[in-house]
């Protein structure tokens, strides 16, 4: 396969196989990240497939400035955020494998929750937390910037925060932390 340079070079080209060759590299992840906002697998893969022609589209706009990896994912989270609001169901990346990302539970069976078992969790939050939940603790956004994103209020953010994470401890039968570095400590 041929080095990211390379793709990205190609793409910036218009050439169909280095396309090709960057969506088979990137889709697997990119849908997982669309997932997480999305009430099923068919809208995940829409807003996959939406925020890969929107890469395609800006892809001379990348000028190798951080991960390219992370720079897809932020369209794609946009993308799934717009789909969102489009849709406008609203009701009120932590990637899962960050090393900072710590997960304790107060019932020792829970000790090794699975990284399936807490995107189950979380995907059954109602829309509104979901999002917000997605939004600050697995993608890092502050309040206000997921307020601008969704049309909403900064306390409504907060406040949705607040339900999903109630929402997940009594679901876990236990008490739940996520702990991470944020650029916005306020909850």
């Amino acid at each position: 396969m041929a080095e990211p340079d390379d793709l990205i070079l190609g793409c910036k080209r218009g050439k169909l196989v280095a396309q090709r060759k960057l969506y088979d590299k990137y889709s697997r992840v990119m849908l997982g990240v669309c997932r997480r906002y999305s009430r099923s697998d068919e809208e995940a893969e829409d807003s996959m497939i939406k925020g890969f022609m929107k890469v395609f589209e800006r892809i001379a706009d990348y000028r190798g400035d951080g991960s390219f990896e992370g720079w897809i994912k932020r369209i794609m989270v946009h993308v799934s955020v717009d789909v969102f609001r489009q849709e406008r169901r609203f009701s009120g990346h932590l990637s899962l494998d960050d090393p900072e990302m710590y997960i304790f539970t107060s019932n020792p069976s829970d000790q090794r929750l699975e990284v399936a078992d807490l995107m189950a969790l979380v995907q059954s939050l109602p829309e509104g937390q979901r999002m917000v939940f997605n939004l600050y603790a697995i993608e890092g956004y502050s309040h206000r910037e997921i307020g601008d994103m969704l049309g909403i209020s900064e306390n409504t953010s907060k406040t949705q925060l607040m339900k999903a994470r109630s929402s997940l401890r009594k679901r876990l039968n236990g008490s739940i932390v996520l702990k991470k570095n944020h650029h916005d400590d306020t909850e």
